[in-house]
């Protein structure tokens, strides 16, 4: 039986004596009834004294009040449920958790008064207005999920700010005209692209125009908060209006793309309209300016929304906005795919961590109820589509899309808590598609009950209008101007995107990206790499420099003291040190250094150890952040478990700091492919499709050393099958000096490229790919790399060709057996393939030598199909080439130790010239290749 606590009664007990008028009657009744015991209590604390039956009301009032605030309670947690959500009017289930006699409260309680401490708006209210109150709040066009958050200052501001609403928000006359003007800017928009483009894809709004005026709304909120610039992420949906009606972009340009009078011009490159980016400057109504910048995205839904966080959280940094402030991002979603996507997820994890976080994200979910044909109950195990966000501590609304008002409200209340709490928020607008996925689909087929329910609805502009006339704030007339207006703009703009002297408005790269330039790679950008030494020889003491304080890991001593001996030139530099040099020597020339992944601190093979722990104290040093005063801004970063959010987020980044070096590491290479939608949407095709350059690094450790098909190749082939008209740059060095110059060559030259390197891991200790500091501050990158023997060479018998850890292994054996008949030339750059610089080299070589090309991937995967594709079976029309690989394999390696070595064997032996091993018998008798062994062609 559950009775109030001694200190609840106590605190009624001095409202009694202070007013009694304020208590409910039972309460009054019953401490008036009682005389007191000064002996057993203070005089503050005066308790009445008890009789048995003054006892047992007290204790029915308590179990009365307690099922008063188990009912609030119910409420606030299940509200949504019954909330008038869907614009369809769908019925939804009861739920007996909100109705009062599911607690023992009976309709005689509804006239009674309870305490209402918990509730905003005063200490004491019946049963009966305190229903009514939390109705309104929860179980209107509202529904509000903010009981899972876990910090009750959180919920308590929720709560306050809600229900001392009844989650309502009252707007200015000129506050609902501005929404009913967007409202008809989204309708006639709608309407006008019907009538014009009969049968066109335009992926419409129609359903769910509100999201004009929410937009619209959020925009200026943000203006209110000091917010200069947005990111807005978003799908196709409703793209084009928004580009209209938001970004401000013409129409007459819109009207333009749609009759595509010049398709000469896009040959082989550009995209859809509805995958455009666009970026414009608001200005608010009480006079802020705002910039704006949609970003470009492909059809594979949800995954640009790292790439529009990347983006902001590098707006921030550029501007030192630091407190997540002065630049915000809103992301549209659409129900289907935020249920559905696992980017989803990924995106939403980042955003409380301190590598990624961007002050709070507004997600607005464009909730249609259906995912192209598929309903609801069969794209989601959830009840809401938004489910996956209670992951984090924020609050979800769920808001009926043809209540403009409750829009409203939740625009408001949403903007105030990122700017309380710098947390995200989600905005479930529920509307629904007017039309099938696209104009040209018939969605009756499959949903007919539901598109007969859509066929019979206004626009949602007519629907508010009617409000807003039978509420006499505005006029028919008033409302038919507006409309008229739009109207006629858009006729105008038809007009002037047909006459011939007319050309579209595509925007070109401006601002920080002057000066920088994609195409094909020229032949006179390359630029100095190298570092003079006392500069470099401070940077790489600098990396070896501790706190005074600072207690090393006892094992780590000895790295730091060959790091020292490097440094004076006393021992050859290691690749993890030479990538240390060569991101310090940046960031002491301006250039910030931003890297992440997994396991980046300290490096997945115990190499890199940029980032320090402190073994007393626990705290962290990251030696590169402490150079010089003046030093760029370094950020190594430990990533979350996660590839495609992560490596989106740092393409996002990298497209709003063309200066700095912008990183992100596999763990091992192979686990990139997690992320392919990354690379083939963005990384390799951006520029073809958006003009958008990066210059983003992918760091892919690859190689094949016996730790299983996971283990071993970070695909090679596909980044090949890829490339095209120099848009990206694919190269597997082979010594630390050669990772140095690349590296400082990425953000030195002006050409802006994704690189992609494939990294080593047994050859990061690697004596034999160690460089001489002299290396350091001479030379450069070079694109193939002759023969490091060549003065001990006869004339060679045959040339290997090879990129990679397997050069290295062949070089090490060739010596180890003394030959000098064997030419080993290495390819450090893939792509672009440096034809000229290969044939330079070769030239040493008689015409007609054979050359091999060896790998150790199996023969459908690495280079071997690239360089077959690009030479044919002869370089240069001067030397036959053939493959020595692995046989064609569907997985990449053996998972059996034992068995690499002997596959490695046998490849490198065969390279080096032994007899091809013969075919054998197979299992079922016919003759044929077994996986073990190696052979050429």
């Amino acid at each position: 039986m559950n009775v109030f606590s001694r200190a609840y009664v106590d605190s009624l007990y001095q409202e009694f004596l202070s007013d009694p008028t304020s208590l409910p009657d039972e309460w009054r009744e019953y401490f008036e009834s009682m005389g007191s015991d000064d002996d057993s209590q203070p005089a503050s604390v005066t308790m009445p004294k008890r009789t048995a039956a003054s006892a047992s009301e007290a204790q029915s009032v308590a179990q009365l009040q307690d099922r008063v605030d188990q009912l609030v309670r119910g409420f606030r947690v299940r509200g949504h449920l019954e909330a008038n959500i869907d614009p369809l009017g769908l019925p939804r289930p009861t739920n007996c958790e909100l109705n009062p006699e599911s607690y023992g409260l009976l309709p005689s309680d509804m006239q009674k008064k309870f305490s209402a401490r918990t509730i905003f708006g005063g200490n004491f209210k019946t049963l009966e207005e305190i229903v009514d109150q939390l109705r309104h709040t929860y179980c209107r066009s509202i529904g509000a999920q903010f009981m899972h958050i876990d910090d009750r200052e959180v919920r308590d501001w929720l709560q306050n700010r809600m229900e001392g609403s009844k989650n309502r928000i009252e707007l200015s006359h000129e506050v609902q005209t501005r929404i009913l003007t967007r409202l008809t800017d989204a309708v006639i928009f709608e309407q006008f692209m019907r009538k014009k483009y009969v049968g066109a894809k335009t992926f419409s709004l129609e359903g769910g125009e509100t999201l004009i005026p929410l937009l619209d709304l959020t925009i200026e909120q943000a203006g209110a908060h000091g917010v200069d610039e947005i990111v807005l992420g978003m799908a196709h949906r409703g793209r084009l209006n928004v580009l209209a009606n938001i970004m401000g972009k013409r129409a007459q340009n819109i009207f333009w793309t749609f009759d595509d009078p010049n398709p000469e011009q896009n040959r082989g490159r550009g995209d859809v309209l509805y995958h455009m980016g666009y970026s414009t400057d608001w200005k608010t109504a009480t006079g802020e300016d705002v910039h704006i910048s949609l970003c470009f995205n492909p059809s594979h839904l949800e995954f640009v929304n790292p790439v529009a966080i990347g983006r902001c959280r590098s707006k921030q940094d550029r501007i030192n906005d630091y407190q997540n402030e002065k630049v915000m991002t809103i992301l549209i979603h659409g129900d289907a795919a935020f249920a559905g996507e696992g980017v989803v997820q990924e995106t939403l994890n980042l955003s409380q961590l301190k590598g990624y976080q961007v002050g709070g994200t507004i997600h607005v979910i464009l909730n249609n109820q259906i995912g192209f044909t598929t309903p609801s109950p069969l794209s989601r195990s959830t009840t809401y589509a938004s489910d996956v966000a209670k992951m984090l501590q924020i609050p979800i609304f769920h808001v009926n899309g043809e209540d403009p008002e409750a829009v409203a409200q939740v625009v408001q209340l949403s903007m105030d808590f990122r700017q309380e709490f710098h947390r995200d928020v989600v905005i479930d607008m529920y509307c629904y598609r007017r039309h099938g996925h696209n104009e040209s689909d018939e969605p009756r087929f499959t949903q007919p009950l539901m598109y007969s329910l859509i066929d019979k609805r206004p626009t949602i502009r007519d629907s508010y209008l009617k409000s807003l006339l039978k509420l006499r704030k505005i006029t028919q007339e008033q409302a038919d101007k507006i409309a008229e207006d739009r109207q006629q703009t858009l006729e105008r703009e038809f007009e002037s995107a047909k006459k011939e002297e007319f050309t579209s408005d595509d925007q070109t790269m401006t601002g920080y990206w002057n000066g920088y330039y994609g195409g094909f790679e020229r032949t006179d950008d390359e630029v100095d790499t190298t570092v003079p030494i006392g500069k470099l020889t401070y940077a790489l003491d600098r990396l070896t420099t501790l706190p005074d304080d600072f207690t090393l890991n006892s094992k780590l001593k000895m790295v730091f003291k060959r790091r020292k001996d490097m440094a004076a030139g006393k021992s050859p530099v290691d690749w993890a040190t030479a990538e240390l040099a060569a991101m310090a020597t940046l960031a002491l020339d301006g250039h910030p250094i931003r890297i992440s992944g997994q396991d980046t601190g300290r490096g997945t093979f115990s190499q890199r150890h940029a980032e320090l722990h402190d073994m007393e104290g626990g705290f962290d040093y990251i030696p590169m952040q402490h150079l010089s005063d003046d030093q760029a801004q370094v950020d190594i970063i430990n990533s979350p478990l996660s590839e495609t959010a992560v490596l989106g987020f740092e393409y996002g980044y990298s497209l709003d700091h063309p200066e700095a070096f912008v990183g992100w590491e596999a763990q091992f290479g192979d686990f990139y492919n997690v992320a392919q939608v990354i690379v083939d949407q963005f990384i390799a095709s951006a520029e073809d499709k958006w003009n958008r350059l990066s210059g983003l690094v992918m760091l892919l450790p690859h190689g094949f050393e016996g730790a299983g098909p996971e283990h071993c190749s970070a695909r090679m082939e596909r980044f090949l099958m890829l490339t095209a008209e120099h848009n990206m740059q694919i190269v597997n060095a082979t010594t630390s000096a050669q990772y140095f110059h690349l590296l400082r060559r990425q953000v030195l030259r002006p050409w802006r490229k994704p690189l992609i390197v494939f990294t080593p891991k047994s050859l990061l200790r690697e004596p034999l790919v160690a460089s001489p500091l002299e290396q350091f501050t001479t030379g450069s990158f070079q694109r193939v790399l002759a023969d490091p023997d060549d003065n001990q060479l006869g004339i060679p018998q045959r040339i290997l060709l090879a990129t990679g850890k397997v050069a290295v292994d062949l070089i090490k054996e060739r010596r180890e057996q003394s030959r000098t008949d064997v030419a080993i030339v290495r390819l450090e750059q893939l792509y672009p393939l440096p034809e000229q610089q290969l044939e330079e080299v070769l030239s040493q070589y008689p015409d007609g030598t054979p050359v091999y090309w060896v790998q150790e991937e199996p023969k459908n995967m690495g280079a071997w199909a690239f360089i077959k594709f690009h030479f044919g079976n002869n370089l240069f029309g001067r030397w036959p080439i053939e493959p020595i690989t692995r046989p064609e394999s569907a997985s990449p390696s053996t998972g059996s130790k034992k068995t690499h070595k002997i596959e490695q064997t046998e490849l490198i032996t065969q390279a080096l010239g032994s007899s091809s091993v013969e075919s054998v018998p197979s299992a079922n008798g016919q003759s044929g290749e077994v996986k073990l062994k190696i052979r050429s062609s």
